[in-house]
């Protein structure tokens, strides 16, 4: 076997929070629910051979993470939430990329729709 390391992913769709992000002012008063996706590209090759959580991404403190965060200081534009969430991922672990979805299914548009989104990736450290 090569000794390529392996790039793998840990993903959590469907986060709801409530946050009051928003340009509008309508928004930060009232607020409204946020959906995040995560996607977090990294080596679980030693987690998933030695079984030991504190060799892994803890989805759990991910989870907390992303909470404190949708729920707290509000952010004019989706997109500087997004920004956060992948830094804090960054911060925490060891990961190649982190892919973040920020869905606003109550964005402020005439009209029938399901969500508005962002999506960006940001890079850490390589799987090799």
């Amino acid at each position: 076997m090569s000794g390529k390391k392996s790039c793998d992913r840990i993903i959590i769709n469907g986060m709801e929070f409530y946050g009051y992000h928003g340009v509008l002012p309508a928004e930060r008063e009232l607020g409204q629910p946020f959906i995040i996706d995560l996607e977090i590209s990294c080596d679980l090759k030693e987690a998933g051979e030695s079984d030991d959580l504190a060799k892994a991404v803890d989805y759990n403190r991910v989870f907390e993470a992303v909470k404190k965060i949708v729920t707290g200081e509000p952010f004019s534009l989706i997109e500087a939430l997004a920004e956060r969430i992948a830094e804090a991922v960054l911060a925490e672990y060891p990961v190649a990329e982190v892919l973040v979805r920020v869905k606003k299914p109550h964005a402020p548009l005439k009209g029938t729709f399901s969500y508005v989104a962002v999506e960006i990736s940001r890079g850490g450290e390589g799987c090799g």
